[in-house]
């Protein structure tokens, strides 16, 4: 009788209610995240596994920048149809370095995690400019401008000793040195396809 009572009077008060939902929520979330911010496979790059160069890393941004992440994931899961599809499953390793991950949940467009080498790069200009020339079922659409704005590279230094120093991504001095005149003059198209290209050669 005195557990039903207690039951009911939680049912019963939605403050209550919300609170205690609120508790449980989070604890589980601690008991499921927390063990995974100390596990070295999570926390360690795989092995051989190098840093994105100077213009990789503009495409990188140019990526966040026109919202690709909103269409494309970037993490295979350890299923058959996905794999089969797709290639090797996503490993934690490779995303070490990844900030913010680019992980995604929404699949409008394939999977983006093993892209790299998989299409030459006239196919990725092609792709860009016009995705119906090439997949005339696409609905993805066009970013031609890609192909007019140029990179100065003024903060592309700024960008690499960020990831150096605050998230450990082995850049030399001479990487940092030297980034603003490996991007300069280059379009955005030819850093997002660089980019793109980058994309799950680590394991192979």
């Amino acid at each position: 009788m005195f557990k039903k009572l207690n039951h009911e009077v939680v049912e019963k008060n939605a403050g209550l209610l919300a609170i205690l939902t609120v508790v449980a929520i989070s604890f589980g979330t601690l008991v499921e995240i927390t063990p995974n911010l100390f596990m070295a496979e999570t926390n360690t790059p795989m092995k051989g596994m190098k840093p994105m160069t100077a213009l990789q890393f503009e495409g990188r941004d140019i990526y966040i920048r026109e919202g690709c992440v909103q269409c494309h994931s970037q993490m295979i899961r350890p299923f058959r149809h996905e794999t089969e599809r797709y290639g090797h499953y996503s490993l934690a390793g490779e995303s070490v370095w990844n900030h913010p991950f680019l992980w995604g949940s929404k699949r409008t467009g394939p999977d983006l995690a093993r892209v790299g080498g998989r299409y030459s790069d006239s196919w990725h200009e092609a792709h860009l400019i016009d995705a119906r020339d090439v997949v005339p079922e696409s609905i993805m659409p066009g970013y031609p401008w890609l192909a007019d704005a140029k990179l100065d590279g003024v903060l592309t230094p700024k960008k690499l000793s960020i990831f150096k120093d605050h998230f450990d991504v082995p850049y030399t001095d001479a990487d940092i040195a030297g980034a603003t005149e490996a991007v300069k003059g280059k379009t955005e198209l030819e850093a997002l396809i660089a980019y793109l290209q980058s994309l799950g050669t680590n394991l192979k």
